[in-house]
């Protein structure tokens, strides 16, 4: 008898050091985990703040970044560096040894990326990058009746989930500038269509940053109840299928200078935007992120 109490006791013992082995490792997976995403960066909490800093955001112009849905490539451009005008940049999650590799994609710039719901295509403003086995294709130009004219060019383009394309289509000394959309019929996008005024109200529309399920669209504009310069606003989808009014985030998102190219993250988890902190020359923007409840509080039911 003796012997079996003391069998069953080590058995027992055994099995809870097993069970703290496996918490113990489960608690480094998910330490591990953290660094994989957001390039090891520390989430924000309702407080925006800039991403990366001394790795995306320094002390010049850094704006549009955008994650690939598995979260494993960060793109962003920046501007002002010393020999070059401009320059586009990845940072690559590298599985093996567990780093993050930045390299120079472009320079100049080619555009503003946004990354497609499934990740096939780097929508860059008029023009794109398809992904293949090799990695991104050769760039690639917009197709009428997308792009109308030369005297018209898209700033930023961004799709949902059903190839429907949401852009500004910027013209120069014109300010009145509207949304536009363009939806995928039988394979090929028709005629743009401007979106309704409660979107389009205001001037300098830019930015647009749809949904994959296109429930909500974010852009920047001035308008009279903006902050300042530019300011982000939301439009939510209502179950009519029209666009409600849009909101602007507030004054934790827009202040009095420029805030403008806003994204959610392809896990639907951060909100990722632009904001001058320099002076009214530009010289430094930086890329700010804050928790996505932000804009998910604004939904009214």
């Amino acid at each position: 008898m003796k012997i079996t109490h003391y069998l069953i006791l080590f058995v027992t013992a055994l099995a809870m050091n097993a069970c703290n082995n496996v918490e113990h490792k489960s608690k480094g997976n998910k330490e591990k985990k953290l660094e994989e995403f957001y390039l090891g960066q520390k989430p924000p909490g309702l407080t925006p703040i800039p991403f990366a800093p001394g790795l995306v955001s320094t002390e010049i112009y850094e704006y549009d970044g955008a994650f690939t849905p598995d979260m494993k490539a960060f793109y962003f451009i920046r501007r002002g560096e010393e020999h070059k005008t401009s320059a586009f940049y990845e940072y690559k999650y590298n599985e093996i040894n567990g780093e993050w590799k930045k390299s120079e994609i472009a320079s100049p710039w080619i555009g503003r990326p946004v990354i497609s719901p499934d990740g096939q295509t780097m929508h860059l403003g008029d023009r794109y990058l398809e992904k293949t086995e090799a990695g991104w294709s050769e760039l690639q130009k917009l197709e009428p009746p997308t792009v109308s004219n030369d005297s018209m060019y898209i700033m930023r383009l961004s799709s949902s989930s059903n190839g429907t394309y949401y852009f500004d289509t910027y013209k120069e000394n014109d300010s009145t500038f509207p949304i536009r959309y363009s939806r995928l019929i039988n394979g090929k996008h028709e005629e743009p269509k401007a979106l309704p005024k409660a979107i389009n109200t205001g001037t300098f529309l830019s930015h647009p940053f749809i949904a994959p399920d296109e429930s909500y669209l974010l852009f920047d504009a001035e308008r009279e109840d903006g902050f300042g310069e530019s300011d982000i606003y939301i439009s939510f989808k209502q179950k009519d299928g029209t666009w409600g009014n849009a909101i602007n985030l507030g004054d934790k998102i827009n202040t009095n200078a420029w805030e403008a190219s806003a994204s959610i993250t392809p896990d639907g988890k951060y909100l990722f935007f632009s904001r001058n902190v320099g002076s009214d020359d530009f010289e430094n923007v930086d890329i700010f992120w804050v928790d996505a409840k932000v804009i998910y509080a604004l939904k009214k039911e």
